[in-house]
């Protein structure tokens, strides 16, 4: 078993000298901001580092809006294809949408560094995806669901 040593303070000199310093330091006012100052500089990165996360909160949600708003005219627009070409066909229309987006993210002039250029694509991207084909599924089941005999009654008839 390893033995630590025990580190030691210095002896105070006198019992009258240990209580004068504790009063002491109780009536110094702690400092409760940290010591790095706030320099104009870093005042700016912050406020252009909050304009970018906007900017790219802003591309989320818009990519978020252009999912639904696809995926829902993919069940109308491709009514009359029928079998394998309206799934690619819709898949298609899925990947022009999303590059319509990259191009409305460049025109919104983000200031962002070399290292998060890719950001203007990959922002959303999963969140796109996911919710044109639930969307497009969801609306494709609602239109249809009449059409369909399985036998079981429909809620909406």
């Amino acid at each position: 078993m390893a033995k630590f040593k025990k580190k030691k303070s210095e002896p105070t000199p006198d019992p009258e000298d240990s209580k004068k310093e504790s009063i002491k330091e109780e009536n110094e006012i702690p400092e409760t901001e940290s010591s790095v100052s706030k320099t104009p500089e870093s005042i700016v990165n912050q406020d252009g580092k909050s304009e970018k996360d906007r900017k790219l909160d802003k591309l989320f949600w818009l990519r978020v809006g252009f999912a639904v708003i696809a995926g829902t005219l993919a069940t109308f627009l491709f009514e009359n294809i029928q079998g394998e070409e309206r799934r690619w066909a819709s898949i298609a229309f899925m990947i022009i949408v999303f590059i319509v987006t990259i191009f409305i993210a460049k025109s919104m002039n983000m200031q962002l560094p070399s290292s998060d250029k890719k950001k203007i694509v990959t922002q959303g991207i999963g969140s796109y995806i996911f919710l044109y084909l639930f969307v497009w599924i969801l609306t494709y089941t609602i239109v249809h669901a009449g059409t369909v005999s399985t036998g079981i009654p429909s809620p909406l008839s």
